[in-house]
């Protein structure tokens, strides 16, 4: 199968919208749609565009999926693939991987997931990303490597949609505590354990939710955690930062809307999760980060 010369539907003009742009414009026709309008590119009416997609790419968060989707799904060509690079739960608890397996499962389209280390403005500056890719079968990740191939977003295919998908979704929480980590000047020993520990928990909860076993140790979980982690530029590894110096002024972002569903859905048993839960502890206010952090690293360190 060949993707060369396809149209592809873009839905969100954020930063990863724009990053789309950069890697696709030069190989494809692209659309836009978006909420908002702007200045920069034109936007296209959703349901005509879809009409004529041979690809829809949702670079949007993973709220509004559901109800695009299904507005979607009755326009769209029977060989059409849908991809999204959601990071989150929509507030019935569900990944994105769920939502299209849902709806374009149902209506036996194809849907691929991207998840990794793909920073939106290294990407528009042609450095490169890398990316899993999960899909609904081998011909859907056949056409999604077909699109971006020779860009500078580099795939890695991937059988296992539920793990790459999680690993992604948890990641954001466990980037929470390196900021607080680094804020509280504990150093780069300190990284290195909580990087371990992070890491054996993030496994068990993708095995636990359907995942493969060491799917978290891939792009979509390690690799996307060593990027949000460490990066001064990640919102998460600043909320971290905040949150160690008792900064409660802006407490919102995918991670904090993670552990909020979670505990309202009880997706895992998550207080089993003693890394886990020290993050919950600290985004809510119930414990300060020093003495949270503390407790864990004397509670959980090797004898």
């Amino acid at each position: 199968m060949t993707t060369a010369g396809k149209y592809v539907l873009i839905l969100g003009y954020g930063e990863m919208g724009h990053a789309m742009q950069t890697l696709l414009g030069a190989r494809h026709t692209l659309q836009f749609w978006d909420k908002a309008a702007t200045d920069e590119v034109p936007l296209v009416s959703l349901e005509a565009a879809a009409a004529l997609a041979d690809i829809v790419i949702f670079c949007l968060p993973v709220n509004p999926h559901r109800e695009i989707a299904l507005r979607l799904v009755p326009l769209l060509k029977p060989d059409c693939i849908a991809i999204s690079i959601a990071k989150g739960l929509d507030e019935s608890g569900q990944t994105v991987a769920q939502i299209f397996a849902d709806i374009f499962g149902a209506s036996k389209h194809r849907y691929a997931v991207l998840h990794g280390p793909m920073i939106s403005e290294e990407l528009r500056a042609a450095r490169p990303g890398f990316a899993q890719l999960g899909g609904s079968d081998a011909a859907a990740r056949q056409a999604v490597q077909h699109l971006f191939a020779d860009t500078a977003l580099l795939l890695m295919p991937s059988e296992d949609i539920t793990g790459i998908n999680w690993s992604v979704i948890l990641k954001n929480v466990y980037a929470l505590a390196f900021g607080m980590a680094d804020e509280l000047g504990l150093g780069d020993n300190m990284r290195g354990f909580l990087m371990v520990m992070a890491l054996r928990e993030l496994d068990a909860i993708v095995r636990l939710l359907g995942g493969t076993a060491g799917s978290a140790y891939h792009l979509a979980g390690l690799g996307d955690l060593v990027t949000t982690a460490t990066s001064e530029d990640s919102h998460h590894h600043t909320l971290g930062r905040r949150l160690a110096r008792g900064d409660r002024s802006e407490v919102r972002g995918e991670g904090v809307h993670t552990l909020q569903m979670v505990e309202k859905h009880q997706v895992f048993a998550w207080r089993d999760f003693a890394l886990f839960s020290l993050v919950h502890e600290v985004v809510l206010g119930q414990r300060d980060a020093a003495s949270a952090i503390d407790r864990f690293t004397r509670e959980s360190a090797p004898r």
